[in-house]
């Protein structure tokens, strides 16, 4: 997929609609760290490397994964090529087609909880990544010994969110940032793709008039249906279940011919 000549990503005054995703087994049909470790002499991690993680610190797990990885002579064209056979998700690909022949009306980003050299590596190589005005995640490059190297996005105090990472902080500042350039003028919905359970924090920060793509059976979705029965009032937008990218596409077709 490439971009038009008359692409009007940077128009930014004609977009209604924001649209956030997720990329690990959003986008992706898994997640980037797994399929790495898959070019590993034994094609994955040794149990004490697996053990070694602790909640809500990915950065540090992560970077001690890509250690151990240059240690056993994986290579950045090994990684690269690995990222690049990442299958998609599910009728991803065809949501991506919509929206490209809808760039007028939506503005797409991407916020992971991965890394930069991944995300750009593969949206790059599937010929989409035209489509998203900004990526939030975090920084990752090779250093002179061919090591990739991570650092956090951010630091933060939300309880809810890794130490590096909290998506409702990146949602409400580029909201506010957004309508800041966009002259007062604020975005007629917001929608929120994901699968994860740090893709909840940021959902709670949307309103009754925005709309979350909840992937089907994985953590975000559970979590989501929980939060409606014990906690009603938390969640202001309307949920809607995904198995497939096409799922997506149906109610973003509908919201357009309702406009």
């Amino acid at each position: 997929m490439t971009a038009p000549s008359n692409c009007t990503q940077n128009a930014s005054q004609e977009h209604q609609f924001l649209m956030f995703f997720d990329f690990d087994e959003t986008i992706i049909n898994e997640n980037s760290d797994d399929a790495v470790a898959r070019t590993l002499p034994g094609q994955q991690l040794p149990d004490w490397l697996k053990n070694c993680f602790r909640k809500g610190h990915y950065i540090e797990h992560s970077q001690r994964i890509l250690a151990y990885m240059a240690e056993q002579g994986v290579s950045k064209d090994a990684i690269q090529s690995t990222v690049e056979a990442i299958p998609p998700s599910p009728g991803i690909m065809a949501l991506f087609q919509y929206l490209q022949n809808h760039l007028q009306d939506f503005e797409l980003v991407v916020t992971s909880d991965a890394n930069m050299y991944f995300i750009e590596t593969w949206l790059e190589h599937a010929g989409v990544r035209h489509l998203f005005r900004k990526i939030f995640t975090n920084p990752g490059s090779f250093d002179a010994k061919g090591q990739l190297v991570l650092l956090p996005f951010h630091s933060n105090s939300c309880s809810s969110c890794p130490d590096n990472m909290c998506k409702q902080v990146i949602l409400r500042e580029y909201l506010a940032d957004r309508q800041k350039e966009r002259g007062g003028v604020p975005f007629h919905r917001v929608f929120y793709v994901g699968d994860g359970a740090n893709d909840v924090c940021p959902c709670l920060a949307l309103g009754p008039n925005d709309m979350v793509f909840s992937r089907r059976d994985y953590p975000m979705h559970k979590l989501l249906m929980e939060m409606q029965k014990s906690q009603p009032t938390k969640l202001k937008a309307n949920i809607f279940p995904w198995t497939s990218g096409l799922d997506v596409k149906h109610i973003l077709k509908k919201t357009m011919e309702e406009r």
